[in-house]
C-alpha cells in the first residue's frame, strides 16, 4: 500500500518546467502582477525554457521593437505570473 506524500517545491517546479516545454514557440498571454495592485498582460510567443527561467518574446505594437522577458518557474508557482496558451482558438492554462 503506497502513502500518497505533498510534492516537495523542488518537484512541483520540474513539472511546472515540463509542463510549459511543451508549448515552446507557441502564443501565450502572459499576466503578471507587478505589486500594488498593477498587473500587465502582454501577449508573446513562448521562445525557449532553461533550467531555472523561461523566456518570452514580445513584438511591439506601435513600433518594430522586439522584446524578450524573463520569468522564473517560481514566480509561477507563487501565482505572480500565469500563463494562457492559445492554440486553436482555445486557451489553456498552463499556471
Amino acid at each position: 500500500m503506497a502513502i500518497k506524500t505533498p510534492l516537495d517545491g523542488r518537484n512541483q517546479l520540474q513539472e511546472i518546467r515540463k509542463n510549459i516545454e511543451g508549448y515552446v514557440g507557441q502564443k501565450i498571454v502572459l499576466k503578471a502582477n507587478k505589486g500594488r495592485k498593477k498587473t500587465t498582460v502582454r501577449e508573446g510567443i513562448l521562445e525557449n525554457t532553461y533550467p531555472n527561467i523561461f523566456i518570452v518574446r514580445i513584438d511591439g505594437k506601435f513600433d518594430d521593437n522586439v522584446r524578450r522577458v524573463s520569468y522564473s518557474y517560481s514566480d509561477i508557482l507563487t501565482e505572480t505570473v500565469e500563463i494562457t496558451v492559445c492554440s486553436d482558438n482555445k486557451s489553456i492554462k498552463v499556471s
